[in-house]
């Protein structure tokens, strides 16, 4: 559907004054100073393993959990200084539960069959989000208020990776309280992305999607309810998956779901390796990953595939970027090559609302009639209430203890209708059912993940509307796997999503791993430059 004279000439002047504002925001802004420009390259070949990979190596004894463990920690001690992705680290912790696996192995009598299926992960390192309960880390999602708080328990995700084998080196950074696609908080500081410094890692995820792009971590565990899994795992150039909605627990995390955004919210893996991310939504998802039929054979040929381009041309969103657009149809053109199949391009004119829709929803009452805990309470837990415009003057003089962003987020929220547009309701049943009859159980759909490249630090400010292309398949509960698709010619992560109908996972988690096999997936940070 064309754009209105109207609606182009809002687009040309919302982005001019979008970058005169990050013009001027740069002047003021702290810069990071960095005495390198990229990342020491990984020389340790145990780095380079799948995480599956590495569960076998270690059940055959052809490496110890120790040695494993010990290399990730020394990689981790080598570039978080420069990334800071890692927040908190139980490193001797994670040391002595490496021996302890090591010995079980020694002992086991029953063979390698007993301990793949009765402990898949056994004595393989995870990082872990901080915004979940990791017993003995941290659980204060980067507000200054929750710096003393220190999880008794763990979040049920988690405990299943524990309970699998897994063992954790440590929490990562994110966003205050989860809300940002920038992982920046005043307890911890910025995140930085392992391909350029200089640009953000994504967020809310973003410390878990920096440290896995740096090589620094194979698997872990992120949350999104507006991209926050697949936003830092696009920019960070890794494999990320957002569940269908109910599969695995979101317990456990803060800040907690409400209202209708708890039917949003989705715990789902990160990782480096596309063979990894099945494994573990099956340990995640605990019983509930039956409903996904993970274990059945997906013939690729005998699905329909879709590709939308772009959102419709909303003038509150950028424009897609050009290497972005180039490939996804560089994935289009490697479909009908090696699989014959034809992959048809759609325009769907709804999803040029997906913020209006995205931001309706998440302020909606639950079915309980209760109204979902604003911003600004979140941001005034354990301490005095927040005044959104009271500490945006603070903020100015140097003095409020929460980022802009926040800030930000608290103020939107004084504007918010308590009345949904029936215009937006209706955009978003047409929607839901257009898309739901069109993927069915065989449908699967490509989709960019954002329509930037890593912007640069702090940038997201000036264009907060871009996360809804993410955003819009919370709201509509559909299962979507972020594909790295190799580098851009400025040397960074490229990416697309591949949407599927609900319960349908594994047909998105399937064509990620062909892709990884046909384009290559993870490129470690600063070896390799070239374009897919």
């Amino acid at each position: 559907m064309a754009l209105t004279r109207f609606e182009r000439f809002l687009g040309r002047l919302l982005r001019a004054v979008v970058w005169m504002l990050f013009a001027a925001f740069k002047l003021f802004a702290p810069q990071q100073r960095h005495g390198v420009s990229r990342l020491p390259p990984i020389t340790n070949p145990l780095l380079l393993l799948s995480a599956m990979q590495l569960a076998r190596k270690i059940r055959r004894k052809e490496v110890t959990s120790v040695e494993v463990v010990q290399s990730y920690i020394d990689r981790i001690q080598e570039v978080n200084p420069l990334i800071n992705a890692m927040v908190k680290d139980r490193f001797s912790a994670a040391l002595q539960e490496a021996a302890q696996v090591d010995k079980l192995i020694e002992e086991e009598t029953g063979g390698e069959e007993v301990l793949e299926d009765r402990l898949p992960l056994l004595g393989v390192p995870i990082t872990v989000k901080e915004a979940f309960a990791l017993q003995g880390m941290p659980n204060s999602t980067g507000l200054l208020t929750r710096r003393d708080l220190v999880s008794g328990v763990d979040a049920p995700s988690v405990a299943l990776l524990k309970r699998a084998g897994a063992i954790p080196l440590g929490v990562t950074n994110c966003s205050e309280l989860c809300m940002w696609l920038e992982s920046h908080n005043h307890l911890y500081g910025i995140t930085n992305n392992p391909y350029d410094f200089e640009r953000i890692a994504g967020g809310s995820s973003g410390g878990e999607g920096s440290i896995l792009g740096a090589g620094a971590s194979v698997i872990g565990v992120g949350s999104d309810i507006g991209g926050s899994i697949r936003i830092p795992c696009f920019f960070n150039g890794i494999f990320g998956h957002k569940p269908s909605t109910g599969i695995v627990s979101n317990d456990g995390q803060y800040p907690p779901a409400s209202g209708l955004q708890m039917g949003f919210l989705c715990t789902g893996p990160m990782c480096r390796y596309a063979e990894d991310l099945i494994p573990m939504l099956s340990i995640m998802g605990g019983p509930n990953a039956n409903k996904l039929c993970l274990s059945a054979e997906v013939d690729l040929k005998k699905l329909r595939f879709f590709s939308v381009p772009h959102n419709g041309g909303s003038h509150l969103v950028s424009p897609v970027d050009a290497q972005l657009l180039q490939a996804q149809k560089m994935v289009v053109r490697r479909l009908e090559a090696d699989l014959g199949v034809k992959v048809q391009e759609l325009f769907i004119p709804q999803l040029k609302y997906s913020f209006q829709i995205w931001g309706t929803m998440m302020a909606s009452p639950g079915k309980d009639g209760k109204p979902p805990t604003t911003f600004a309470e979140l941001m005034s837990e354990g301490g005095k209430k927040i005044w959104p415009v009271w500490e945006l003057f603070k903020w100015l003089l140097g003095f409020s203890s929460h980022t802009i962003a926040a800030i930000g987020l608290a103020l939107v929220e004084l504007f918010q209708s308590s009345h949904p547009s029936p215009f937006v309701l209706q955009q978003k049943e047409s929607l839901q059912q257009e898309l739901e009859e069109l993927l069915g159980t065989d449908g699967v759909l490509l989709y960019p993940s954002h329509p930037q490249i890593s912007p640069k630090h702090h940038h997201p400010i000036f264009t907060p509307f871009n996360f809804c292309y993410t955003g819009i398949f919370n709201i509509l509960g559909l299962p979507v796997t972020q594909c790295p698709l190799g580098l851009s010619e400025e040397g960074l992560p490229l990416g697309v999503q591949i949407v599927t109908g609900k319960l349908q996972d594994r047909l998105s988690l399937a064509t990620a791993l062909y892709l990884e096999k046909a384009i290559g997936g993870w490129r470690e940070p600063g070896k390799t430059t070239a374009k897919p």
